[in-house]
């Protein structure tokens, strides 16, 4: 894909959220995974480490069907690699992996992603905010830097659906509430952030 191309996508993501201060931030993951997720279905967790996350979705959910997949073999997965698995699922999670990757490896594995979804299927997925500098560069192997209009219109790119993007700080509550309700104009004015990650919800149509 030419960069006038991605240029296209990405400004159809900027019409309807013009600044990050557009996207609602929301405080607990877990609820709001859960917000797209139905029992009975199917779950893989890409870049799942321990797998905790997919105990926490069982705990709420018990009928869900999940399924892990890392490269690390620290801990075990039912995959290492996507190109293993032979099956599709109702829900992809994806949440702190694509910045690892260049942007052509992103691309490429969202469009995987896109082939092992279900007709209606979901992919929910993080990524640092590039607005709150110092949690992207935390990491030496981070390698793309996504603004949340950038990552939306690589999805678009791809054929998904974009259905949400929020952005995500989860603190102590009286930390929460004079950052998001008190102190948000001057972070605004001095355009930075506080919100960790960049939240963002497509469906395969």
């Amino acid at each position: 894909m030419n960069w006038s191309e991605q240029v296209l996508w990405r400004e159809r993501i900027h019409r309807r959220y013009p600044e990050i201060w557009n996207l609602k931030v929301v405080r607990k993951r877990l609820p709001f995974i859960l917000k797209y997720v139905r029992e009975g279905e199917s779950i893989l967790d890409v870049g799942a480490f321990d797998r905790a996350l997919g105990e926490r979705i069982r705990s709420r959910c018990p009928s869900v069907r999940y399924k892990s997949m890392d490269i690390d073999s620290t801990y075990p997965h039912d995959y290492y690699s996507l190109e293993e698995i032979r099956e599709t699922f109702d829900v992809i999670l994806l949440f702190e992996v694509i910045e690892h990757l260049g942007l052509e490896q992103g691309r490429a594995m969202m469009a995987r992603i896109f082939q092992i979804l279900n007709g209606g299927g979901r992919v929910i997925l993080s990524t640092p905010n590039v607005y709150t500098p110092g949690h992207y560069w935390k990491a030496v192997s981070h390698l793309t830097p996504y603004h949340y209009d950038e990552l939306g219109g690589v999805l678009l790119s791809q054929g998904f659906e974009v259905v949400e993007i929020c952005r995500y700080f989860h603190d102590a509550f009286l930390r929460f509430f004079l950052k998001v309700h008190l102190l948000h104009p001057v972070f605004r004015l001095m355009g930075v952030d506080f919100s960790q990650s960049i939240f963002l919800v497509a469906k395969k149509a």
